[in-house]
């Protein structure tokens, strides 16, 4: 049983004046497909579906879609947003084959960061070159997220993909492919030191300047006298 249950309704009004139509209306609309089953266009909430949007895992996790009262299990493979507004305009799901393996992109977590040694001990700063994994597994073993734990980090150490602890039967897609291992994931460097204005310095350099002048007006009056 998922944890996420998406309520829509098939539509037979297609195209994009209907779509738009049905945005007007507060509805998304959505397509789903997969699992050598005819694609079958459906509409729901977008008020619903903003709710779901906001659990993380939603993104990641087998989703029950309640279509017309019938139950299928789907990821969320694709999601529209309009480029300006806070709107969803379309919406792919992928039905689910239990008995073949999906690919899809999973969050990683970056655990331990404050006690990590090269942070703690030499105070280093952590850089996270990448938020997300695409992997490769059978629905039952998909997780929420991979963590990359950095408590053994040291300075100017840096973990790659190869070093990734996955979850048993997942699998990283890009190294089924022939990707690089040696991809950086995340790494801990030497704080860089801040700037120094050069305005300040020059401020800094003419008050001495000035300093070292009005000394010297003050010695030739003393002489004077």
């Amino acid at each position: 049983m998922s944890d996420y249950t998406i309520i829509a309704e098939k539509r037979d009004d297609l195209g994009k004046g209907a779509s738009r139509r049905l945005r007007h209306a507060g509805l998304v609309p959505g397509i789903i497909y997969g699992a050598g089953k005819d694609p079958v266009s459906f509409q729901m909430k977008h008020s619903e579906l903003e709710k779901q949007l906001l659990n993380e895992a939603f993104y990641s996790s087998v989703l029950s879609l309640d279509l017309d009262g019938k139950e299928e299990s789907v990821v969320l493979k694709d999601m529209q947003r309009h480029p300006a507004k806070n709107r969803i305009m379309h919406l792919d799901l992928l039905r689910i084959d239990k008995t073949h393996k999906l690919t899809m992109t999973i969050p990683l977590h970056f655990i331990n960061e404050e006690t990590c040694i090269g942070v703690k001990q030499d105070g280093g700063a952590i850089s996270h070159h990448m938020s997300d994994l695409e992997v490769s597994c059978l629905a039952s073993n998909l997780p929420e997220y991979i963590e990359v734990d950095m408590a053994e980090v040291g300075i100017d150490q840096t973990i790659h993909l190869s070093d990734l602890v996955m979850p048993e039967e997942v699998e990283i897609n890009a190294l089924l492919h022939g990707g690089d291992e040696s991809q950086p994931v995340a790494s801990v460097h030497v704080r860089k030191a801040a700037p120094v204005e050069e305005d300040a310095v020059a401020s800094d350099e003419a008050e001495g300047e000035e300093g070292a002048a009005a000394e010297g007006d003050d010695t030739a009056e003393g002489e004077g006298e």
